[in-house]
């Protein structure tokens, strides 16, 4: 003790080692977040403090520190018997009396809680993960494990629903699932939040029977005194309990001039005849607006005064039929993603009418060759998805993405199909699509259009896309459509039906049919000029036109 008072001559530059002493059969934990709530002086040795905090757990912990400041500090735990020792390095003394443990926090949303005075055992809260780069909140599908059941890393714990697809959980550490606070079908948790409690011993399950997640926190830190530098006083402007009325000029009172004179009968005729009084000139004393000069006004416009204006009844008005469909997770990130493109993307829109009379006859060809070695059937969307892939290679310009301070050109052609299913909109991604054969992506995104529509859709499966392609005309037989880019792309092909059409022929007065599909390429001005876009579709449309170059 006496070296530690005689530390301040030892330390000049203000650094100083604590021993921390965690009671209560404490355990050692790595990125333990603790916060210190309160300092207690007890006597005052020069150069020397007793320190007190109690954590987020309820547990009491005390110091003995020199020179307190604001440090950032790193520990080393080691535990014998019930008593965890804890040597703290303090380094970047700052003004203050505030000691701010800047240990790190781990991705994974667990925290490690320690026995504390309610006699809960040491236990483990998970939290809500975040499984995709916009996710905020998620939903619970499904719960995989109960209640009791043993659990080893690896292990599925339940399904989430995120903002775009339905995602394994898995368990991060061995152990028993001792309470469920959110069980299945449980909607907008927030990323973070406690969602169930593991234990280490199988005979702890029991005690979290009846266990609510702990909000003591917030709790005591809205109660315990601020041990920071207090904050400097607001000036809070107080209202006047009673303001002496003042009287500046004329204008405080309407003139009588200004003011418009009408009997209430008058008003009310006026009202239901959406009447400005301004435009009636009142016959009654001192120039009051009556009965009589509503119907004056009425009548010079032809309308019957006596029978007065149907009123709607404001019951059979609001007795509309409907039923509230709540916004499933996919919904929601649809329409802040579009909503986000629309307003803050200068989109454009290019159209091209391309012959598909070359297409359908290869299409033709190469689907008698699907069938007779036992592959599956060639869509035109899948001639339409490698056109598109191609004539991004040849065009790279189109295949880039806006970061503000610089334009990014991908190396990578990964093209997004837009899938429709019942849950909502899905663009799974068909990667590096311009080196890989017409089968390949047909199976492909038959694949991932059957995971789309059971909603098992996993993040590698829709992210990554450079250039995105709809297409509404094949099964919904739209004729030309506009498509909203998906951020942060920077174009979106909308592809239309195919239409037979008279053509004129090679001589005079002669006609042939072709056959023609419409197509809207939308770009991002602040990426693709005109003329590149233009050039896309001229190279697009080559493709589509002579479609064994693309296989080549």
């Amino acid at each position: 003790m006496n070296r530690l008072r005689k530390a301040p001559s030892l330390l000049p530059h203000k650094h100083a080692i604590l021993v921390c002493r965690f009671s209560n059969d404490a355990r050692p934990s790595i990125n333990m977040g603790d916060d210190i709530l309160k300092f207690g002086q007890d006597g005052y040795v020069p150069g020397e403090r007793q320190l007190g905090y109690k954590s987020s757990t309820g547990c009491t912990h005390s110091y003995r520190a020199i020179n307190p400041a604001i440090f950032k500090i790193s520990s080393i735990g080691t535990c014998k018997g019930n008593v965890l020792r804890t040597e703290m390095k303090m380094e970047t003394p700052m003004a203050g009396s505030v000691f701010n443990k800047g240990f790190s926090c781990s991705q994974v949303h667990t925290r490690r809680d320690y026995s504390t005075d309610s006699g809960l055992p040491p236990h483990q809260e998970i939290g809500m993960p975040s499984l995709s780069p916009t996710m905020t909140e998620g939903n619970i599908a499904r719960w995989l494990k109960k209640e009791g059941d043993k659990v080893s890393p690896g292990e599925v714990l339940c399904e989430v629903e995120t903002d775009k697809a339905t995602v394994e959980m898995e368990c991060m550490e061995e152990g028993y699932l001792a309470k469920i606070l959110r069980g299945d079908g449980a909607k907008e948790i927030k990323v973070g939040e406690v969602i169930a409690i593991t234990v280490e011993d199988e005979e702890d399950i029991a005690k979290f029977k009846n266990y609510e997640p702990s909000t003591s926190d917030s709790a005591a830190a809205a109660k315990e005194p601020s041990v920071s530098i207090p904050p400097k006083e607001e000036v809070v402007e107080e209202p006047v309990s009673s303001p002496v009325p003042k009287i500046s000029k004329a204008s405080a009172a309407p003139s009588a001039e200004d003011r418009i004179f009408a009997s209430p009968l008058a008003r009310k005729l006026a009202e239901d005849h959406n009447i400005h009084l301004s435009s009636i000139k009142g016959t009654g004393p001192d120039g009051r607006i009556v009965k009589a000069d509503i119907e004056d006004y009425l009548a010079s416009r032809g309308k019957e005064v006596s029978a007065a204006a149907p009123k709607v009844d404001a019951k059979a008005a609001g007795s509309l039929d409907y039923t509230d469909i709540p916004h499933s997770q996919i919904r929601k990130v649809t329409a802040s993603r579009l909503l986000l493109s629309k307003q803050t993307i200068p989109h454009y829109y290019l159209t091209v009418d391309t012959c598909v009379d070359n297409l359908m006859d290869l299409r033709s060809v190469l689907n008698s060759l699907q069938e007779a070695s036992g592959g599956k059937r060639l869509s035109v969307n899948d001639l339409v998805i490698k056109a598109a892939a191609l004539a991004l290679r040849k065009v790279p310009q189109c295949n880039s993405s806006w970061m503000n301070d610089y334009i990014r050109q991908y190396h990578n052609v990964n093209i997004n199909v837009a899938v429709q299913t019942d849950n909502g909109l899905f663009v799974p991604v068909i990667r590096d699509a311009d080196k890989k054969g017409l089968s390949t992506i047909s199976e492909e995104v038959k694949h991932l259009a059957q995971k789309a529509k059971e909603n098992s859709l996993k993040p590698e499966d829709y992210e990554g896309g450079t250039f995105t392609v709809s297409n509404l005309g094949g099964p919904f037989g739209i004729k030309q459509f506009c498509a909203i880019i998906n951020p942060p792309q920077s174009g979106i092909l909308a592809v239309g039906s195919a239409e037979r059409r008279v053509i004129p022929g090679s001589g005079p007065e002669q006609f042939k049919f072709a056959s023609f599909m419409s197509v809207t390429l939308s770009c991002d001005h602040r990426v693709i000029d005109g003329a590149i876009g233009a050039e896309w579709l001229k190279a697009f449309r080559g493709y589509i036109e002579n479609p064994e170059s693309m296989l080549l």
